[in-house]
């Protein structure tokens, strides 16, 4: 019990008063605000973190929807707006109009890794593999953690018949998201393949 009292009364000795802030003093400059990018890039890595401990499908699907918002998401609404337009234009059966746009959106916004991953999608939509490949690898030089493009890349050497590539790459992605289905799926039958099973 005295021991009990001492190492009560010590920790009361050397604890910050109730209510005191324990914060290290704040400098008499203005307080550093995050730019939108570094708070993206925070979120990112939040929610990247979370797709590991998610056991629900459900809950991993919500980590994926948020991660993919903030992979479209850009410091420029010009950037944003153009690439809307190529979606929507994609999503029409526009190819060359969408490819129009997204040539634009790249040449004027390199450093927006979602404009070349959406390039990438619409290379491979229209057969273009080799130049779909080109942009994943523009892609993962910008975001190297971005599953989808590491996805892509595994649904192009599937096409080409390229299985040791194929399968490298979507573990690369399941490495990053754990949560596919699909291409876990694809992994086990490019397993069977290769073992020519």
């Amino acid at each position: 019990m005295r021991g009990c009292a001492i190492s009560l009364a010590v920790f009361l000795l050397t604890a910050p008063a109730l209510g005191q802030d324990v914060r290290a003093p704040s400098s008499t400059g203005p307080i550093q605000r995050k730019s939108p990018a570094e708070t993206r890039a925070d979120r990112l890595d939040a929610l990247l973190a979370r797709l590991h401990r998610e056991t629900g499908r459900g809950d991993a699907l919500s980590a994926e929807r948020d991660i993919w918002e903030l992979w479209m998401a850009s410091d420029s609404p010009t950037a944003e707006v153009l690439l809307q337009q190529a979606t929507k234009a994609m999503n029409d059966g526009a190819p060359e109009p969408a490819l129009t746009i997204l040539n634009r959106l790249t040449g004027a916004y390199p450093d927006f890794a979602e404009a070349w991953n959406k390039r990438a999608t619409l290379h491979f939509m229209m057969g273009n593999f080799e130049a779909s490949l080109a942009d994943i690898d523009k892609v993962l030089d910008l975001e190297p953690r971005h599953f989808g493009a590491l996805s892509g890349r595994g649904m192009i050497h599937q096409r080409q018949k390229n299985y040791g590539a194929a399968i490298d790459a979507f573990q690369d992605a399941l490495a990053i998201n754990p949560n596919m289905p699909s291409v876990k799926e694809a992994v086990k039958e490019l397993e069977k393949i290769e073992r020519g099973i």
